[in-house]
């Protein structure tokens, strides 16, 4: 699955916050992210009852790891991804994200401390 960079540039513009990244020894990111209701994100989906997309949730992986890395990268693919619960508006949510190597990444995403979806997303070098 291809996801092009100008897509994830447009969809997390101040869309959400990263709050307290942080980097492992084992160079696993750890990041709150937040959202509220006034985010673009809500716009649509759903009026009266807002939940945060699928692509909203990578977005937010792909932003944890452009900044836990301090460089660009592309998306070059997505696999094994699970939504696991519905994420409103407001609610905490922590990405997880550890190398697997090779610029593939397994994370996981937590919404009120459960889990919101998981999977593995790749990423190239973007180019300068």
């Amino acid at each position: 699955m291809y996801i092009s960079l100008s897509l994830f540039k447009r969809l997390s513009m101040s869309w959400h916050s990263i709050r307290e990244l942080s980097l492992s020894a084992s160079n696993e990111i750890s990041a709150s992210v937040e959202t509220g209701l006034d985010s673009p994100w809500f716009s649509g989906h759903f009026p009266g009852d807002p939940i945060l997309p699928g692509i909203a949730q990578l977005a937010m992986v792909f932003e944890a790891i452009e900044q836990g890395c301090d460089r660009k990268f592309t998306v070059s693919g997505v696999r094994r991804v699970k939504f696991r619960q519905i994420v409103r508006p407001d609610v905490h949510m922590r990405v997880v994200v550890a190398p697997l190597g090779n610029y593939s990444y397994s994370f996981r995403l937590m919404a009120a401390g459960e889990p919101a979806c998981k999977g593995i997303i790749e990423v190239s070098p973007a180019n300068s």
